[in-house]
């Protein structure tokens, strides 16, 4: 059998007709960029988001950025994330003007530690430190475009990023109540997390990703759980203003034809992958509830792996000469968010020996990432080193993504099963 790990087929072999319709309808009036098309998905995915604005931009890398210039974040800022994430977390922060900073990520969820963040900033704010002061926010967005660091800023912390990873939320309570101490901002970055909710203590209600800080950016890019077919972003937010000031830097900096009140870009997703997503969009939150059943199955799958049995059970009659293997550890989702598995990832410490195993069986995987950020030479300049962040570094020699998407089937996901036991059963993981 051969299992994909990604269909990109299926959805739209589907949808068709509904998609075909909307390329003719663009034709025949002629609307490319702007438009009815690209207002009604801004109102239909701010509504899905329950936030009061979207706006559209070309790309999540766009809407990352543009969220952060918008906010006033730029030179002698300073922007804390995960180093277990996509480079385009960093390269927002970075073509914003702002420098990068890190802290390690959660062991379980993957995402970012709330409380390493904490002491991150603990520290900052000692006397040898930047000089930070735990403050109440009173943050002055700034309105023109930003220019590269100069280097005689010193960068002070001024934003905080968590990243929903994997479609899984990020701990936001814990991070905005940290990030008002401080006063410091804080944008989501929901580029993988379309649909995901939280329970927010705080509030006593279940809370959508792009509706919890000053704004949020999501990804359109094919793969995700919403996309489009080419590339494609959006920024969420409550903020009027954050808004207002998106829309003119995906336009030039325009507020009306040929009046720029700042230099903006060339960043403007256009109509016809906007009335692709109208169409996708409300098929959404049906594909997200297969992919949830898609990941109980695979718990209930991999929970027969030997390795699973020995380590969760107390009186295992299994076989002991497996009791060396490796364990498979499936994804943890905590009881306060219910994930979209835009990703289905475990762990094992035999990573690559699987993987290669899997690939020989016909079973598509990925790796999702296996450099953490802090060690990419892209980053070389901001002096971090191996040990730094020792539970990403953990992580990305461990993780593998299986295949996951909504039209994935029980026998797909029983044959991937069946070869994830036989790699270890048959003592295949002893061998390389």
């Amino acid at each position: 059998m051969q299992v994909p790990f990604l269909d990109l087929i299926a959805p739209h072999v589907e949808l068709e007709e509904e998609l075909v319709k909307v390329f003719r309808d663009c034709l025949r009036k002629a609307s490319f960029v702007g438009g009815p098309q690209v207002q009604a998905f801004e109102q239909e995915f701010a509504q899905f988001c329950e936030t009061k604005y979207c706006v559209a931009v070309n790309s999540g890398t766009d809407a990352l950025r543009f969220a952060l210039i918008a906010a006033g974040i730029g030179p002698g800022d300073e922007v804390i994330t995960v180093p277990n994430t996509f480079i385009a977390t960093t390269e927002a922060i970075s073509q914003s003007g702002a420098s990068v900073a890190f802290v390690d990520i959660d062991e379980r969820t993957y995402n970012m530690d709330p409380n390493k963040l904490d002491d991150y900033l603990k520290k900052r704010s000692a006397p040898n430190g930047s000089g930070l002061k735990p403050q109440t926010s009173n943050l002055k967005p700034r309105t023109s475009r930003l220019q590269p660091p100069t280097s005689n800023l010193k960068p002070r912390p001024r934003a905080v990023l968590p990243v929903h990873l994997y479609g899984q939320p990020a701990d936001m309570d814990s991070i905005q109540e940290i990030a008002d101490q401080y006063g410091l901002i804080v944008i989501e970055d929901a580029c993988q997390a379309h649909g995901a909710l939280y329970y927010s203590g705080k509030d006593e209600k279940w809370k959508k990703t792009g509706s919890m800080g000053l704004a949020a950016a999501f990804s359109f890019y094919p793969g995700k759980n919403l996309g489009a077919c080419g590339e494609g972003g959006a920024v969420t937010t409550n903020d009027e203003e954050i808004a207002r000031k998106i829309s003119m830097l995906r336009d030039h900096g325009q507020a009306k034809k040929y009046y720029h009140e700042c230099e903006g870009y060339n960043g403007r997703l256009d109509s016809i992958q906007t009335g692709l997503l109208r169409v996708k969009l409300r098929h959404l939150s049906d594909w997200n509830e297969k992919r949830r059943q898609n990941a109980l199955r695979y718990n209930e799958l991999l929970s027969h792996n030997p390795e699973l049995a020995t380590r969760n059970s107390k009186h295992s009659t299994l076989d002991t000469r497996h009791s060396t293997l490796d364990s498979i550890i499936p994804p943890f989702e905590p009881s306060w968010t219910k994930a979209v598995y835009h990703l289905y990832i475990i762990r094992t410490k035999k990573r690559d020996e699987l993987q290669k195993y899997l690939t020989e069986n016909g079973i598509g995987t990925g790796l999702h990432y296996p450099i953490p950020l802090h060690l990419q030479k892209a980053y070389t300049s901001l002096g971090y080193a191996e040990g730094d962040f020792p539970v990403s570094e953990k992580v990305a020699s461990e993780i593998l993504s299986l295949p996951m998407f909504p039209h994935l089937t029980g026998s797909q996901q029983e044959y991937v099963a069946t070869k994830i036991q036989e790699f270890y059963l048959s003592g295949s993981a002893l061998k390389w």
